[in-house]
């Protein structure tokens, strides 16, 4: 049986089956700004919004947003937004096209279950917003597909929350690759492993993240994705062809997957390995090690240092070096900001609406491999 996948043209894959995945080279129209804009967030949600306490605090935080608006059908998250905002939340609707209409926010940051997110978004985009958007934001990656073109055409930020892209360990490791601190990419293995006792919760059995009609799978579109996107930004290499096993190794009573083994082959030659489970009794084990022609580094976003790396050239040849990430904050409230001052005008964003539609094709082809 021959379960590869390939990742293929943009196009090809928006109007084919979700298995022709791909993405093109750049965004057709990357806004550029022209000086800062007043920035109001039009946060858009439902009861079981993903993050939203993290959201909160990111906007609350981030200088260049001037206010806050809130869509939330349930009203469940309005005191946590009127804890976190303060006097930057200015307004809270039921309706989301309300808040659109009424607000016209610079920005929509839309943290829903995947099932309801694309016309969410779609309706964001139709109202001349950015997009910031919680991870999956669909559940057939067709549907991203239709609102990435849409952004692209209209020259709207369309951005998918992969906040590990800003950790300063990840940013160094990047620069080291593009400075050909190990030579040419050869081979690269990864895990990102969470806790099996969460899935074992009645309550959690209840969530959208874990039934596929509403999140669309499982560990590896809600966590092992920032891995793949990790693996693709740091090597600078496109994923082109995937292999992967999927399964429900606890058993627990739920439809999507606990464990993913996914095998990767890269435009430039090099093949990876993937591993994204719920497997501990608590906290996290994760790791990215990439090798290559002139030494190797290893990624450890939980350690003190969490950049190693060996390179057989240069003064300390042969020596294992480390990076010690600076203090200061790391996840989302740097991300949210930086989608924030992209919007603004101020910087290019930390994520484009391609890069996005490719994290999400490569979870599919997977899934249907």
């Amino acid at each position: 049986m021959n379960r590869r996948r390939f990742i293929r043209d943009t196009a090809t894959a928006t109007a084919g089956a979700a298995i022709a995945l791909g993405v093109r080279p750049g965004n057709a129209a990357e806004p550029t700004g022209n000086g800062a804009k007043p920035c109001i967030v039009g946060v858009i949600t439902q009861e079981g919004g993903a993050h939203l306490g993290h959201y909160f605090t990111s906007l609350a935080q981030a200088e260049e947003v001037t206010s806050v608006v809130l869509s939330d059908p349930s009203g469940k998250s309005v005191p946590e937004a009127r804890k976190k905002l303060g006097e930057k939340l200015s307004g809270v609707y039921q309706d989301a096209a309300d808040l659109l209409r009424e607000a016209k926010p610079l920005m929509a940051l839309v943290t829903m279950e995947g099932v309801a997110a694309p016309p969410v978004i779609d309706a964001a985009l139709d109202a001349g917003c950015h997009v910031f958007a919680e991870k999956p934001a669909c559940v057939h990656v067709e549907d991203f597909a239709k609102l990435v073109e849409k952004a692209n055409e209209r020259g709207q930020y369309l951005m998918l929350a992969l906040a590990n892209r800003l950790h300063p360990a990840i940013q160094e490791a990047r620069r080291l690759v593009r400075a050909g601190a190990i030579g040419k990419i050869f081979g690269l293995e990864m895990h990102l492993i969470a806790d099996q006792t969460r899935l074992t919760n009645a309550s959690y059995h209840k969530n959208w993240f874990a039934q596929k009609a509403r999140a669309g799978g499982g560990h590896l579109i809600w966590l092992g994705i920032h891995w793949l996107d990790l693996a693709t930004y740091v090597t600078g290499s496109k994923i082109c062809e995937v292999s992967a096993f999927t399964a429900n190794v606890g058993g627990q009573p739920i439809d999507v997957e606990d464990s993913a083994a996914v095998t990767m082959r890269f435009d430039n030659g090099t093949l990876g390995t993937h591993t994204s489970g719920y497997y501990l009794d608590r906290g996290y084990h994760e790791h990215i090690k990439i090798w290559g022609s002139a030494g190797w580094m290893e990624l450890d976003l939980l350690a003190p240092a969490p950049l190693r790396w060996c390179s057989t050239q240069g003064e300390r040849a042969s020596q294992v070096q480390q990076f010690e990430a600076p203090e200061g904050p790391t996840g989302y409230p740097p991300f949210v900001r930086a989608a924030v001052r992209a919007c603004a005008g101020l910087q290019p964003p930390p994520i484009t609406a391609n890069e996005s539609l490719a994290a999400l094709k490569n979870v599919f082809a997977a899934y249907e491999s």
